[in-house]
């Protein structure tokens, strides 16, 4: 601890600062002091510790392999700091960051999001809603809900749901399919980020892919759902992204088959954090809101 003593904190500030936001002038705004400023604080710290952690570049500051190491250490200690703080007034202002994707987030969070208001009204919650899956280390974020694999780096995830897929469209289409093969007539409705395919499906069902009518392609999932309950064609769904819209007849499931996806739903924290209860609470929360829309879809029927 000694140690310490040679140091200025507001160095190691500035030093912390520069490496998580990757530049001067992000760190000079995040700190409210000048570019000059933090450059002089990160000057004085090296000359203090009598060693680099910056190497100076045409494209700015790049940390060096001590660097590396060091700040990432500086940047547990300062969250551990900033948690410390956090409980004098814990109590009376209670925040929880949730990251989650944007249709995650519209089509079935929020539309729940009363209960828990009910439940912990003294939580107040702010979204990060974005599909980058952000560095629970080197920000604010308390939790994260996922979808992929649960095998992220530096991360502690637990299984929500395991995502299954299946065609969904609307009632005006459905009426039109008696069988699988019927499919071919239709259009598809296509998200070209998507991480499932139809083939998974059509393997589930037992039978050979169709070729679909050529059908509107988006970049967003939301997108999607809205083309299909406007009856441009089908889409191939999941459990949450479809759950309300089955539930009141915008649209249908026209052959009650379902396909395991190998990916899933899962609650990320960070594994240098110790859980808060705010963050156990919304795990509990989330939990059962998921037991409740998977009850209206039972068990899949076979295939074949």
């Amino acid at each position: 601890m000694a140690m310490l003593n040679r140091v200025h904190l507001n160095g190691l500030r500035a030093v912390e600062t520069v490496a998580r936001l990757g530049s001067l002038s992000a760190a000079a705004g995040e700190l409210n002091v000048s570019v000059s400023a933090v450059s002089q604080q990160i000057n004085r710290t090296e000359k203090q510790l009598g060693r680099a952690l910056f190497e100076r570049t045409a494209s700015g500051l790049v940390p060096t392999e001590f660097g590396t190491v060091f700040t990432a250490r500086l940047g547990v200690g300062f969250r551990e700091l900033a948690e410390a703080m956090a409980l004098a007034d814990e109590a009376t202002q209670c925040t929880l960051v949730v990251s989650v994707a944007p249709a995650f987030a519209s089509k079935w969070l929020l539309p729940r999001l009363s209960r828990h208001f009910d439940r912990h009204p003294d939580v107040l919650l702010r979204f990060d809603a974005s599909v980058r899956v952000a560095d629970l280390d080197r920000s604010d974020i308390d939790i994260a809900i996922r979808l992929g694999d649960g095998k992220w780096p530096n991360a502690r995830a637990e299984l929500l749901v395991a995502l299954e897929v299946f065609p969904v469209c609307a009632p005006v289409i459905a009426r039109k399919l008696k069988s699988i093969e019927d499919l071919a007539q239709t259009c598809a409705i296509t998200d070209e980020r998507s991480m499932i395919n139809w083939e998974s499906w059509f393997e589930a069902a037992g039978v050979e892919p169709v070729t679909f009518q050529k059908g509107a392609r988006f970049t967003d999932p939301m997108l999607c759902l809205e083309s299909a309950i406007a009856g441009h064609g089908v889409m191939l769904g999941w459990q949450l992204l479809t759950a309300d819209a089955l539930a009141d007849g915008r649209l249908v499931a026209p052959f009650g088959i379902r396909a395991q996806s190998g990916l899933g739903y899962w609650l990320v924290t960070s594994p240098a954090r110790t859980e808060s209860r705010k963050v156990r609470d919304f795990k509990a929360w989330v939990r059962e809101e998921i037991e409740a829309t998977m009850a209206r879809f039972g068990s899949p029927e076979p295939a074949g």
